[in-house]
């Protein structure tokens, strides 16, 4: 049976099973150019070096088989900006030279394949299944095939707490709850796990909800009851349960 943990104070996960993956979600590479037409600039190829740096970091510290990537690699939704032919491909020849590479495209990977390395496993939108854990981006409702597991693991949503009065205020937080498993797979009982991971990209955050242009999921649409939930930040503290579900999703 595969085993989940979070990689210390980092927005990434390890599975252990047969084989040891480290999973990563919501890289948004090229995203600066969305902010440059707000007039906002970070830097040429800063937040590129520094991706590759701390996955690659990671990778070195964890030594796993293969890197899971839950999808929206790249970030223009329909096309493929300037940054993102340079950006992306720079960041796969990179990271595979440390280990497999799996990548399951999210909404934001139209056109991905044009980008990607032969070397890298390129599965379908609709998720992989490793034991009773299902790896997906969020962005599509499972399908009965995967009925039989009782975990999911996904992104998207890019959780963010938010509470003003708080020194936490606008930190990426980990989302864990338990829920009904017949609102995602309606011919099932029992309980399901989600686990909702926080964007890899660190400037992807606000201060304030109102902000905040929140990703809409249709699992997360599906949940109607949730038994417990623990809110965790990336250094490891827990800091809500399911009464505070309304400020991190």
């Amino acid at each position: 049976m595969s085993h989940l943990r979070i990689v210390p104070s980092k927005p990434a996960l390890v599975l252990e099973g047969a084989e040891k993956s480290v999973i990563a979600t919501d890289m948004h590479i090229g995203f600066e150019t969305s902010l440059a037409t707000n007039e906002i600039f970070i830097g040429r190829n800063s937040s590129i070096n520094e991706t590759i740096a701390e996955i690659s970091e990671i990778i070195d510290s964890e030594r796993p088989d293969s890197l899971i990537l839950l999808g929206d690699i790249k970030s223009s939704i329909k096309s493929i900006s300037r940054n993102e032919w340079d950006e992306v491909p720079l960041f796969f020849e990179e990271i595979k030279k440390k280990c497999h590479i799996v990548l399951i495209p999210g909404n934001h990977d139209a056109n991905i394949a044009r980008l990607v390395p032969d070397e890298v496993s390129m599965i379908s939108s609709t998720g992989m299944v490793q034991d009773n854990i299902l790896l997906t981006h969020g962005h599509t409702m499972p399908s009965e095939n995967f009925s039989h597991v009782d975990k999911i693991v996904m992104g998207h949503v890019h959780p963010v707490f938010f509470d003003e009065e708080s020194v936490l205020n606008g930190q990426r937080v980990w989302i864990s709850l338990k829920t009904s498993k017949e609102n995602i797979f309606p011919n099932k009982s029992g309980e399901i796990e989600i686990t909702i991971m926080p964007s890899f990209n660190k400037y992807f955050y606000a201060t304030r909800k109102r902000k905040y242009k929140k990703s809409i999921s249709p699992i997360v649409e599906k949940i109607k009851d949730i038994s417990s939930a623990r809110i965790v930040t990336l250094d490891g503290t827990i800091i809500g349960d399911e009464s505070m579900i309304s400020q991190v999703l």
